[in-house]
């Protein structure tokens, strides 16, 4: 390789018991001195926190290279792959030249292969002012020290205010609150795990089992004598094993069905998102406390706003405004019009004399407060704090955040369209006609329409059906699955809802696919959905096969036997075998090839799988190097999709065969 500026190995947050100021301030001190004079331009993170810290301050330019468990925001999409966090490719590090790689304690194979100059070594992080440290540190190794502020600040707001509220909670009503990690094996995370720390941020009362580690193995007598009154999860397979475990039943927090999951990607890393995550986390067990008026810190207000740019005669004025409501930033998009407007709305029905219309978004710890008011109550409220008339105001409600608001719009000579697009598809995407109608976390679709022309009451009518035929048809090809059945292709969210405003100018009376009204619409709503999915969930159509395989609930751990038969390599070596071969663009275009002749085979268009059998053999040969005989058949019925397991299969054999170098 070529010489590099010399980057000296340092650790970016110390093994120290508890964090303290002066210990801190060596970390950036030293940080200062090693890197003031070179900065990192090519660097390969092989830390997902660290990496997603490092996007949040607006230094991910400087990544070249990540494992596949970063998978947001978008931007990653456009980063080499190197592997897996636990066995990256050092031959895929050493092709992207990096000046610096940043590695965990578990990466000695990359750190013996690379010289010293090049490593940086993350140690674990045990609280969360150790997070912050680490923040800091990268602000100055990035040369993005105000940003690193900010993102502090911002998080220490956040755990100010949950501070505050569950200070006034009595101290004997505090919970006991667990993180539990396996489920058939019962772990957790050790005394010293930051995870322990976000607990206690929240207000509750985590564990001493007298060990220290990321996990710790636990005993269901150990579990029970701590009871713990809630318990968190990642994963929705990981609550529903936790609630149908025979052996926990008597816990407080199953008896009571308080087993709460969140996204892995908060749970598991001490990143950017520390105060959004306590914050949710606290609000799940201090919902009824959080709901009562009585306890609210401050009364609702408007905290500011930015105008968005709607070049429309009859638009007042179109906005951000950012409200604090129930103590947490509520941020709803206003729309106000010069004359009273006739609007058609899914979520309320046809409306006349409407001044304003908006979208409001309530984030995660609001989701669950005071939702016995229902949709009634929530628009009363909504529209208190900013100022307008219920009667007189068509809102629409989001759990997508109105900082990944898009604004569409397309136009044809005299004709303009605005399509205003939040989209969250990561909870609750749906396949209408196959899924059932369970309720998820919000998530949601929401289109407001707009448009230089007067829609007749027809035209505003069919412009729904134009819209939703866009937006499924952009779920189509981003390949969105269902959250409820992960192999079926999500038609939306199942509260997804659009906006239609009657308009000012020129009579339109139709707006359907054979309109060019209908086109526009369609092309806005198409475009716009597409850029607030990859904004809201970091989703887009060139992900990588690893995240595809996620979205499709598939985890080569998982499916994998413990015993490989006829292998010469165990489970563990297997695994990072497949991650390889996936990294091989021949090898994942096999994979994704696979799930779309999966898809065909599942909606019943495709029923003979010989020629696709012929395929993965050929495939699975070529890695081996010789054709195999015989054939070893590895899953059984029901545990992947047919097409999957013959995929799998093939890639399996290939290895295994390759790896023996004969015959089984």
């Amino acid at each position: 390789m070529q010489a590099k500026p010399v980057f000296f190995t340092i650790i970016l947050v110390l093994l120290w018991a508890g964090a303290t100021a002066p210990a801190q301030a060596d970390l950036l001190q030293d940080t200062r001195n090693r890197f003031s004079a070179d900065h990192p331009q090519r660097v390969v993170c092989l830390v997902p926190a660290v990496a997603e810290i490092i996007s949040a301050i607006g230094a991910d330019n400087a990544l070249v290279g990540l494992t596949h468990h970063n998978s947001f925001p978008a931007t990653v999409a456009d980063k080499t792959l190197v592997g897996g966090f636990s066995a990256p490719s050092i031959e895929r590090i050493d092709a992207l030249d990096p000046d610096l790689i940043i590695t965990a304690d578990l990466h000695k194979q990359v750190r013996e292969h690379f010289p010293k100059d090049k490593v940086l070594i993350d140690q674990p992080v045990h609280s969360v002012d150790q997070a912050f440290a680490r923040i800091e540190a990268l602000g100055v190794i990035f040369v993005k020290e105000d940003a690193a502020r900010k993102l502090i600040e911002k998080n220490r707001e956040e755990l100010a205010i949950i501070a505050e509220k569950t200070g006034r909670i009595p101290a004997k009503e505090h919970q006991r609150v667990i993180r539990l990690m396996g489920t058939e094996q019962l772990m957790v995370p050790g005394d010293d795990s930051f995870q322990n720390d976000f607990i206690r941020a929240a207000g509750g009362l985590p564990p001493q089992f007298g060990r220290n580690g990321n996990a710790i193995t636990v005993s269901v007598e150990e579990l029970k004598k701590f009871n713990p009154q809630s318990i968190y999860v990642c994963g929705d397979k990981a609550q529903a094993a936790v609630l149908a475990n025979r052996e926990l039943q008597t816990i407080d927090a199953v008896r009571n069905k308080r087993v709460f999951d969140f996204p892995c990607d908060l749970t598991c890393r001490a990143g950017a998102h520390i105060g959004a995550f306590v914050s949710a986390l606290s609000a799940r067990i201090y919902e009824k406390e959080f709901s009562d008026p009585a306890q609210q810190l401050t009364p609702d207000h408007g905290i500011g706003s930015r105008e968005v740019s709607l070049a429309l005669g009859y638009v007042q004025q179109a906005k951000v405004v950012e409200s604090l409501v129930r103590d947490f930033i509520d941020k709803t998009l206003v729309i106000d019009f010069i004359s009273p407007q006739r609007v058609l709305s899914t979520l309320e029905g046809e409306q006349l004399g409407i001044t304003s219309v908006g979208n409001h978004y309530y984030p995660p710890p609001a989701w669950r407060l005071g939702h016995s008011s229902g949709a009634e109550g929530l628009k009363e409220r909504s529209c208190a704090v900013l100022g307008k008339d219920p009667n007189a105001t068509s809102l629409l409600f989001t759990g997508a955040d109105m900082d990944n608001l898009v604004v569409s719009r397309k136009n044809f000579r005299d004709i303009e369209v605005y399509a205003l697009v939040t989209a969250g598809v990561a909870t609750n995407a749906m396949r209408m006609a196959v899924d059932t109608g369970n309720y998820y976390e919000p998530g949601t679709i929401n289109i407001i329409l707009l448009t230089n022309s007067r829609l007749s009451p027809r035209a505003m009518a069919r412009a729904v059906i134009s819209a939703t035929e866009a937006k499924s048809a952009a779920l189509a090809d981003l390949d969105i699955r269902s959250t409820y059945t992960p192999q079926q292709q999500a038609t939306g969210t199942g509260t997804d809802n659009i906006l239609v405003v009657q308009g000012e100018g020129v009579p339109i009376s139709s707006s359907g696919g054979h309109t060019k009204m209908g086109e526009l619409i369609a092309r806005a709503v198409y475009d716009g959905v597409r850029e607030a999915i990859a904004k809201q969930n970091g989703i887009t159509a060139n992900r990588s096969v690893f995240t595809r395989l996620k979205e499709r609930k598939i985890d080569l751990w998982e499916i994998l036997p413990a015993t490989v038969e006829n292998c010469s390599l165990n489970k563990p070596q297997l695994v990072v075998a497949l991650e390889n071969i996936l990294l091989q663009s021949e090898y994942a275009s096999f994979m994704m090839g696979s799930f779309a002749v999966s898809d065909a085979e599942q909606a019943g268009s495709l029923t003979d799988l010989r020629g696709y059998a012929m395929w993965g053999r050929s495939v699975s040969g070529t890695l081996a190097g010789h054709a195999i005989e015989p054939w070893t058949h590895r899953f059984t019925a029901g545990q992947l999709p047919p097409v999957l397991a013959l995929a799998f299969e093939s890639l399996v054999n290939g290895v295994c065969a390759g790896e023996t170098g004969g015959v089984h």
